[in-house]
């Protein structure tokens, strides 16, 4: 990618050593991926979608989750299958974090959206060595490529009673290709400004952009009301990747996904740490 890819690069070193003034990083053990573990993860993305929920779930375990922890929900009379992985916080309010597994028929599904699953599920692993405040729920969607069938069932079965106690939704759905951007049809204001000024606290200008004729998972839960975002690693030129059969492994900077997960590190860390109601519309 050349200058592009040489910006990622320097912008991974100024989030590594912003990573380092931070309490957590004083651990024994740290609990940020490597790039490496990041592109061996990408890397099991399957082509055949028979096999893409139980490589979610193998992947969920490889990185510490327990069997406790798991749950699937199933919907549409068992024909759309979630997997929800849960850190259990110090209160009940939650934050959802997700990426959807599913895949047309074109290609491996490795960009769009194997890379999000891959973030979703290394986020899962640092959180649970950070102990978070709030609970998380970590989702795998099934049914995206469909119509958003797997998150609008999951938002649709919260009771509205119980809406006020999930604080947001961030969502993760194709990278590989550049910096992390704002996807703005699918993201709420709010929640939109406080991830700019995250980004802004760490001398990073975070995009904003609209992609003609795209939806994503967030639009589900912002519909009910919950605070919702969509991150993407996307350039001018995805229209020659997605839902194509060069979607592949081989199509993918690694470094594009693995700046996605670090800037998603920093957002839901610091999204643990804010009350709600700083993000919220409402």
């Amino acid at each position: 990618m050349g200058n592009a890819d040489k910006a990622l690069k320097m912008l991974i070193l100024i989030f590594f050593l912003s990573f380092s003034t931070q309490a957590f990083a004083q651990q024994n053990s740290s609990p940020v991926s490597s790039q490496e573990q990041i592109e061996e993860s990408v890397k099991l993305a399957p082509c055949d979608s028979k096999n893409r929920f139980n490589t979610v779930e193998n992947l969920f375990e490889k990185l510490g989750a327990k069997k406790e922890d798991i749950s699937i929900e199933k919907f549409n009379k068992g024909e759309i299958s979630n997997l929800v992985v849960r850190i259990r916080g110090k209160t009940a309010d939650t934050i959802i974090v997700g990426a959807h597994y599913d895949k047309t028929k074109e290609g491996c599904g490795a960009i769009d959206n194997w890379t999000g699953i891959t973030i979703i599920a290394h986020l899962y692993q640092s959180m649970t060595q950070l102990k978070p405040e709030k609970t998380f729920l970590f989702v795998a969607f099934d049914g995206e490529e469909k119509g958003l069938l797997g998150s609008d069932a999951m938002a649709k079965a919260i009771p509205k009673e119980q809406r006020q106690q999930y604080c947001s939704m961030i969502n993760f759905d194709s990278f590989g290709f550049g910096l992390p951007q704002i996807m703005r049809d699918t993201s709420t204001s709010k929640l939109a400004a406080t991830a700019k000024k995250v980004a802004k606290s760490m001398d990073f200008s975070l995009a904003e952009a609209s992609i003609l004729n795209a939806d994503a998972d967030s639009s589900s839960f912002e519909r009910r009301g919950i605070p919702s975002i969509t991150f993407h690693g996307l350039d001018n030129n995805w229209q020659k990747y997605l839902h194509s059969d060069n979607d592949k492994i081989g199509k993918i900077n690694f470094t594009s996904v693995y700046y996605g997960y670090r800037f998603g590190l920093v957002f839901i860390t610091k999204l643990d740490q804010m009350a709600c109601a700083e993000y919220t519309n409402k």
